[in-house]
């Protein structure tokens, strides 16, 4: 017999989301002062959720990643082994807001041999300014497109092994992944169904994948879950080594994209509501509809999801 209890909201009460879609260049300093300003610009629109871009705090390549890189544990580091720790934490003090601070290159060194080993990793503060959760990009970007584009990132760096989530007192939980974890529904169905109301991939796709499957992966995953996924890239800048999409939007439950940035720096802000979660989940029951008699359910058994 169906239960006649009602499901509890995953998304407790309405809030808005902003993804800040900025660029950077070799300054590191630079970087973290362009992205407070527009962290600023996002607060002042009533975003209490915001989102920075992949590598916010450097160029993205796998040539940079060492030279930008920060450490990051024991947590919290000092200033000088992790500004962009410090100026993340400041940027969410002092706006008073939830940040998912795009990525940055992390370096961990073994203190046995001083072997060096890199993460692109994503820090969540609190609007008191505390770290809520740190994610390693757990799927690296390792492609080769024939007449577009060939990326390694595992010459350089080493994935993380968790899914992130992420629980937002007066708001629910989120699920915060990077850039390529989006083309993996896996990650996306776990934390789906321990309860997410939105997704939310800072990623840095380019001019190739980014027309073919930015947009499409973003509505998706929104669709898959019947959640709100946010993406949220770099502004795009062909002076740099790596050509980022830009295109930071907003997908709703049903597979709408509510905001879409252009191509160049731009806040883009939606507005978040429990109330279209659950009229896409009673509309299209898909939660009560699943075969686990067929197929398996992924959300079970053993996911790493605490936090370092």
């Amino acid at each position: 017999m169906a239960s006649s209890t009602t499901p509890r909201p995953v998304l407790k009460q309405p809030v808005k989301l902003a993804c800040v879609q900025l660029a950077s260049g070799p300054d590191k300093t630079a970087n973290l002062l362009h992205a407070a300003d527009k962290v600023r610009e996002a607060a002042a629109t009533g975003a209490k959720i915001v989102v920075l871009p992949e590598c916010f705090n450097s160029p993205y390549g796998c040539d940079h990643f060492p030279a930008y890189a920060e450490t990051l544990l024991p947590s919290p580091p000092t200033p000088s082994q992790s500004p962009s720790f410090h100026a993340l934490s400041a940027m969410a003090r002092d706006n008073n807001i939830y940040l998912i601070g795009g990525s940055i290159p992390e370096q961990v060194t073994t203190e046995e041999d001083e072997k060096k080993t890199y993460y692109n990793t994503s820090l969540t503060f609190s609007p008191t300014g505390a770290l809520l959760a740190t994610h390693r990009k757990v799927h690296l970007f390792d492609i080769s497109i024939p007449g577009g584009i060939t990326f390694r990132e595992s010459d350089v760096l080493s994935p993380g092994n968790k899914v992130t989530l992420v629980d937002l007192p007066e708001y629910g939980r989120l699920a915060v992944a990077i850039c390529y974890d989006v083309r993996f529904p896996e990650l996306a169905t776990v934390a789906a169904r321990r309860g997410c109301f939105a997704l939310v991939y800072p990623g840095a796709f380019n001019l190739t994948t980014g027309p073919l499957h930015w947009q499409l992966l973003g509505r998706a995953r929104a669709v898959d879950n019947q959640l709100y996924v946010a993406l949220c890239s770099p502004a795009r800048d062909l002076s740099a080594g790596y050509h980022a999409w830009g295109h930071s939007l907003v997908v709703d439950p049903m597979a709408q994209v509510m905001v879409e940035a252009g191509e160049g720096e731009e806040v883009v802000v939606a507005e978040l509501d429990g109330d279209r979660i659950e009229q896409a989940r009673k509309g299209i029951p898909l939660r009560d509809q699943r075969r686990f008699d067929v197929y398996p359910d992924v959300s079970q058994g053993k996911v790493n999801d605490e936090e370092p």
